[in-house]
């Protein structure tokens, strides 16, 4: 990827309401130059989309949790993901390497919630569990491009 949708890359992932007008302004670039570049990049599916960011505190879901899960059976179907979609207190799903198959971040009311999910993580997957409870968070969802280090952005293409 060309060092100017990296940063177009960048700019979005931080702030993805920013107007080709604003994108144009930081990168040095015209409007129309990086409207055709956010299109491509869409097209390319390295942008796959946008999203409003949440205030979890305000929205009454302040408990974070990390739910590491490993099969009863290992021999049984690898299947996880799509017993669990349903559930929508998950974050997310994350295939992992080590003792467990997956790690999955969760979201909810109160220590209570957390354990009535647990539970229904178990039941519906035929999981073990390993759960680490989230105190804080510092910062989160970063978007993170590894820059380029022998291509600076240099004219509007």
């Amino acid at each position: 990827m060309e060092a100017f949708d990296r940063q177009i890359v960048q700019l979005l992932g931080n702030d993805g309401r920013l107007s080709f007008t604003d994108l144009g302004r930081l990168t040095g670039m015209s409007t129309s130059a990086v409207h055709q570049r956010v299109r491509r990049l869409e097209e390319r599916g390295v942008i796959k989309g946008y999203r409003a960011v949440l205030d979890y505190e305000a929205a009454d879901i302040p408990l974070t949790a990390m739910v590491s899960v490993t099969p009863v059976d290992p021999a049984a179907p690898d299947d996880v993901p799509d017993r669990l979609r349903h559930l929508e207190e998950i974050d997310s799903c994350f295939s992992v390497a080590g003792e467990e198959s997956y790690v999955l971040k969760v979201r909810v009311a109160s220590p209570g919630r957390l354990e009535e999910l647990l539970a229904r993580i178990r039941a519906a997957a035929a999981v073990t569990t390993h759960t680490t409870v989230v105190l804080s968070t510092p910062w989160e969802d970063r978007c993170v491009m590894r820059p380029e280090l022998d291509q600076p952005p240099v004219g509007d293409n």
